[in-house]
């Protein structure tokens, strides 16, 4: 491994989060498609040398990370308790958020039909889901979209490798139709 190679894994470490190559290249006075390259590099191998830690790719940045497969054996020395799992309205806004991002705490609970503050709060303390802005219409509702954790607790490093959602044909008439967020926002401000 060659010195600039060790001094991107030594920040990858020593950060903890993910780390954007621009800053990498920033950092170690090289060009942005040069550190992009070597972490790619280093990514191929970490993963083809089956260490206990890798590196993934969370959107446009890149994180150091132990392999899913020792969870059990850190959580025992860490003492760490499993986390309890999502509820199923939880994992229902976080979907809805997931696909129609950035999107309102209002667009939620229309497509749900119950209040769901309890669950954005719960979703955001999980750091699963986060502000993304406010929507310029009155009141400024805050938009909710997903985080870097997201991503990697499901394990994808875009939103766009989320699997696509069945498509129906025609809803029934006692079906009710998803609104867009264009649509759910011109209802809103109707009301």
């Amino acid at each position: 491994m060659d010195k600039l190679n060790a001094a991107i894994e030594a920040i990858l470490f020593a950060n903890g989060s993910s780390v954007e190559p621009s800053r990498i290249a920033t950092a170690l006075e090289i060009s942005e498609g040069e550190a992009r390259d070597r972490l790619e590099e280093l990514k191929n191998e970490y993963q083809n040398a089956q260490r206990g830690i890798t590196i993934i790719k969370l959107g446009k940045s890149y994180q150091m990370v132990s392999v899913k497969e020792y969870a059990p054996y850190i959580r025992t020395v860490m003492d760490l308790r499993r986390n309890t799992p999502l509820s199923q309205a939880a994992l229902e806004v976080l979907a809805v958020i997931a696909y129609n991002q950035p999107v309102t705490k209002s667009f939620v609970e229309q497509i749900r039909g119950v209040d769901c503050s309890g669950v954005i709060g719960s979703l955001t303390a999980k750091d699963l889901i986060e502000e993304k802005g406010r929507l310029e219409l009155p009141g400024r509702p805050l938009l909710y979209g997903t985080t870097e954790n997201f991503l990697r607790c499901f394990n994808i490093s875009s939103i766009e490798e989320l699997p696509p959602l069945p498509e129906d044909d025609a809803p029934a008439e006692d079906e009710d139709v998803q609104l867009t967020v264009e649509e759910a926002i011109e209802q809103a401000t109707q009301d």
